[in-house]
């Protein structure tokens, strides 16, 4: 689950949860909370749910007093159901609100779930130290080339770095640089002004055209439903085993660092 993901989770659990009273909560794994469960679930049971947003790969409900923030790790499908009666088998978290409506989370392998009051959320660390997103107002061309000024390392593993741009993650990122013509293994400094440009218009426009796809056909929104972003129809390069799209060149992938990278040599000269 990366940006587009969570905002097209955050919209419709905002949609359908606003107004609504906690009344339960079940964790089946309680590592993945931050307090002990006992205090977790006094603070949650009886709060009423004000918001729901997306920041990076994070989930920020808001509640009267506290924020409950998820994370899903390696990935999760956070659901919708307006009755006990339909739950999947297995799951990991439930939320049941007063109404009769419930949240269910199926972890596929671990995740975080934090519960920190209004007045300290700046001191959660794993929050409060991440970046700003690439579809964020403030975002602008003048933003991103500040950032990356003075930065010496790799550009892919900046960009994947959640400190300094927060929600891409290694299933855009591949065709977010072969639209910018940029190698994943580029040094910043070695970046022109006009790569930086059109780095930046590829992060938003990829980012945008998938949010507005309702996401990954391989994740699922809260409803049960999958996205419509589609690698094989939508990526050029990534994932892709066959050629360059536009100059017919065999892709390549390549490791970079603790990931794989799909590139076209030509069209990305490193």
């Amino acid at each position: 689950m990366e940006l587009p993901e969570t905002i097209v989770l955050s919209r419709q659990m905002e949609k359908e949860l606003v107004g609504k009273r906690i009344s339960g909560i079940e964790v089946s794994n309680h590592k993945c909370l931050n307090i002990p469960f006992e205090k977790f679930q006094k603070a949650v049971v009886g709060k009423r749910i004000s918001s729901v947003k997306a920041k990076g790969k994070w989930l920020f409900i808001s509640l009267d007093t506290h924020v409950l923030l998820f994370n899903p790790g390696m990935g999760a499908d956070v659901l919708y159901f307006t009755s006990d009666a339909d739950l999947p088998e297995k799951y990991r978290i439930k939320i049941g609100c007063e109404d009769g409506t419930v949240i269910v989370f199926r972890v596929w392998w671990f995740c975080y779930l934090h519960l920190v009051p209004v007045e300290n959320l700046e001191d959660h660390t794993m929050t409060a130290t991440l970046g700003m997103t690439p579809l964020d107002e403030s975002f602008t061309p003048e933003y991103f080339t500040q950032l990356l000024n003075k930065k010496k390392g790799g550009i892919k593993s900046f960009l994947l770095n959640q400190k300094n741009v927060a929600g891409i993650g290694n299933f855009y990122i591949h065709d977010i640089l072969f639209d910018a013509g940029i190698h994943p293994l580029r040094k910043i400094p070695s970046l022109t002004h006009t790569e930086i440009e059109a780095l930046y218009h590829s992060m938003r426009l990829l980012l945008t055209k998938s949010v507005e796809l309702d996401g990954s056909r391989y994740e699922k929104d809260f409803y049960g439903n999958h996205g419509g972003f589609d690698a094989k129809k939508h990526f050029k390069v990534g994932y892709n085993s066959g050629q360059c799209p536009v100059c017919c060149t065999k892709i390549q992938k390549i490791k970079t660092g603790s990931t794989s990278s799909y590139v076209c040599p030509k069209c990305q000269p490193l």
